[in-house]
């Protein structure tokens, strides 16, 4: 039986000398859905097959992660480079990103916000056509920055836009606050909750009734996949 090949999953590369760091990294990744290949070294790094996306370690045996960045920079390979560390001073940031990091994340991680800035990232080195979402009456177009429902054009602000597109992503699912906190505010920090909480607010108000977005207490929030 002949039919289109199943896509190709995202390919990271985690480079950790820790092998307890790498063998978590590896595990959530993996049941995130990502092809995940191990790297102890710089070496091993520098040698590993092509992949979409990096995670640097900026403190390994055999070599400065930022030495190794600008190497893996001066490839020319079409990738995202995340630096995980422990080094969260604000010059060790500064550092890492000079040296050609798309993001910077310091230890301890959660797998959702590690998550949520992988897609982030990757959307911003490969950028590709998303959507238009059409979910029952409702079409969500990213590349327009276009809402409408029922043919009704509807004005969001760039906040209530991109919750509404983060949801529409993954429509027929929970979305936990926490992703969203990464996605559109670019943090884990609790304390845009109640920022989080009055822009849904007014973003079902513009939507309409029947209401959309369901609430997940104490968890997240979803659109529905067929909703009306």
């Amino acid at each position: 039986m002949s039919g289109n090949p199943p896509p190709r999953r995202t390919r990271v590369l985690v480079v950790e000398d820790d092998l307890r760091v790498a063998g978590a990294l590896v595990a959530g990744l993996r049941l995130q859905g990502f092809e995940v290949l191990p790297a102890y070294t710089a070496a091993e790094a520098l040698a590993a097959p092509t992949v979409d996306l990096v995670l640097l370690d900026l403190c390994l045996p055999d070599a400065k992660g930022v030495d190794l960045c600008r190497r893996l920079r001066a490839s020319g390979a079409d990738m995202g480079v995340i630096a995980v560390t422990s080094l969260g001073e604000t010059h060790d940031r500064v550092a890492g990103l000079h040296a050609g990091a798309d993001d910077y994340m310091v230890k301890p991680i959660s797998m959702p916000e590690l998550c949520a800035r992988i897609e982030a990232v990757l959307r911003r080195v490969r950028p590709r056509p998303e959507g238009p979402f059409v979910i029952g009456g409702l079409r969500v177009d990213p590349a327009a920055r276009a809402v409408t429902r029922d043919g009704r054009a509807i004005t969001l602000t760039r906040k209530e836009f991109d919750l509404l597109t983060c949801l529409a992503r993954a429509a027929g699912t929970v979305v936990p606050r926490r992703r969203l906190f990464a996605e559109v505010w670019g943090t884990t920090w609790r304390g845009v909750g109640r920022a989080l909480d009055v822009h849904m607010a007014t973003l079902r108000a513009k939507l309409g009734d029947p209401p959309l977005i369901e609430t997940e207490r104490g968890v997240g929030y979803r659109l529905p996949s067929a909703a009306a």
